[in-house]
């Protein structure tokens, strides 16, 4: 799975129609919800604001689309199908529409929105998403020095220690080195 790092946008003019492509990253639904809102304010005389958002929770993955009054099927579903097929999460990509007065079609609003979001997503910098797990441990302190190494080699970090009779550690490293450490504290 992969993320986005920052804001990026595009515009396009079909037919006389403007359309304006975002892509944001969020971390909870209600990330994407606010800054959705925002977008309504922002751009309140747009004729459609489309989007498709997939987020990645404790629960599962939330992925929603919404066409925003256009031909079901036309508009959320084919940004949708951009965001599933880049295997991108915790993001949310919205297609402003200003109406330029040329029906498009149910095909050329499928192509239209969907072309845009293609380039947004093209526009955005990507990076692979690391999910990281956080561990408390309890070991000597005589262990902390090969511990800190062997974090260091995972790609891991200390969050918090406290240093008493034992070392108690609160760690955090990368989902898939986690059995290496297990495999290193036995």
């Amino acid at each position: 799975m992969r993320i986005v790092i920052k804001t990026s946008e595009v515009e396009e003019i079909i037919k006389k129609s403007r359309f304006i492509g975002l892509i944001n990253p969020c971390q909870t639904e209600r990330d994407a919800l606010l800054f959705l809102k925002q977008l309504h304010e922002r751009y309140a005389d747009a004729s459609h604001i489309v989007y498709a958002y997939r987020i990645q929770s404790p629960d599962g993955l939330i992925c929603r689309f919404h066409d925003a009054g256009e031909p079901s099927g036309t508009a959320g579903k084919p940004v949708f199908q951009h965001l599933e097929g880049k295997q991108l999460i915790n993001l949310v990509v919205v297609v402003i529409r200003y109406f330029g007065g040329v029906k498009l079609g149910a095909g050329g609003l499928t192509r239209a929105y969907g072309n845009v979001a293609k380039q947004v997503i093209e526009a955005a910098e990507i990076i692979d998403y690391i999910e990281y797990v956080e561990q408390t441990l309890s070991l000597e302190y005589s262990q902390l020095q090969a511990l800190e190494y062997q974090l260091k080699k995972l790609d891991g970090s200390i969050v918090a220690q406290d240093f008493s009779e034992t070392v108690k550690l609160h760690i955090k490293l990368p989902r898939q080195h986690l059995s290496a450490l297990n495999a290193f504290l036995d």
